[in-house]
């Protein structure tokens, strides 16, 4: 029995959650997991189906969703649920969110495949090694960033990359980039923008005497830091706390959010909805 996840969106009408049923009924598909959301916003219907099939193969069942499709006007995709997402990280100075990605896929934790790092800096070829991860130094300067990107983007999809994570790259993708990367790339941020933007961000926190930090997880857009949320999360903080404080919880929950990103990413939980996300947890 293989394993596969079905995610669909269309106009919502009566009879949906009977036709996907239905046509996995008809190909001896046995439904393990399934979750639905209708948007009154939108009108649209969401549905994410976890169904174990062994008399009909993937490369069969997909020209037969065709079908389906066309009747429902649904969009579609379909995973082989036991297949790891490939994956290529990208990181500059700031190593907290890379290490614990990377500790995480080690440990059984993500359903992830590895593929490469990249950064514009070399600080962390060392853990890329320990991990026998292969490190891609790339500098990045405004004269060179379209010949670094193409090397960025060479590389990606050299390794067939499904998703590629900002792990504090801290490096602004140009909007063509960003275009290439659309629906599979996810960045981290702290949750102070619009408040504190440039350097040092805590440091500004800290001088404003804030009480909440947090951290937000997105898809990438050429709208800067403005993509569709997958995850966010604060923590409460008051005036006893230094900078170093503040720096050491955001770094905390940056990686954390940005974790819980990866995972439900890569276990095809994520459905966009226009400039927003349905997740299905």
């Amino acid at each position: 029995m293989i394993a596969y996840i079905l995610n669909l969106s269309c106009p919502d009408r009566t009879g949906i959650v009977h036709a996907v049923s239905g046509f996995l009924l008809e190909r001896q598909g046995n439904i393990e997991e399934a979750a639905q959301y209708n948007d009154p916003d939108t009108g649209l219907f969401f549905m994410r189906v976890r169904f174990a099939c062994a008399a009909v193969s993937q490369d069969d069942l997909r020209p037969q969703l065709l079908g389906l499709a066309k009747t429902l006007s649904m969009q579609w995709t379909l995973h082989d649920a036991s297949q790891p997402m490939r994956t290529v990280l990208m990181v500059s100075k700031e190593g907290h969110c890379l290490n614990d990605l990377l500790f995480r896929w080690k440990s059984g934790l993500l359903p992830l495949d590895i593929r490469a790092i990249i950064s514009n800096h070399r600080e962390f070829y060392q853990l890329a090694a320990s991990y026998n991860v292969p490190f891609h130094h790339i500098p990045v300067t405004v004269a060179t960033k379209a010949q670094g990107e193409a090397k960025q983007f060479e590389i990606i999809e050299s390794e067939g990359a499904e998703l590629v994570v900002l792990a504090r790259y801290m490096q602004i993708l140009s909007d063509d980039m960003c275009k290439k990367l659309a629906g599979r790339a996810i960045n981290i941020h702290h949750s102070f923008l619009p408040s504190f933007k440039g350097a040092k961000p805590y440091y500004q926190a800290h001088d404003r005497g804030v009480k909440l930090i947090g951290a937000t997880a997105h898809y990438v857009t050429a709208d800067l830091d403005e993509g569709p949320i997958i995850e966010q999360d604060v923590a409460r903080v008051d005036h006893t706390k230094t900078v170093e404080d503040l720096t050491t919880q955001g770094r905390d929950t940056e990686s954390q959010v940005l974790a819980r990103a990866v995972k439900w990413h890569s276990e095809h939980r994520v459905l966009l909805n226009g400039h927003k996300t349905v997740i299905f947890k």
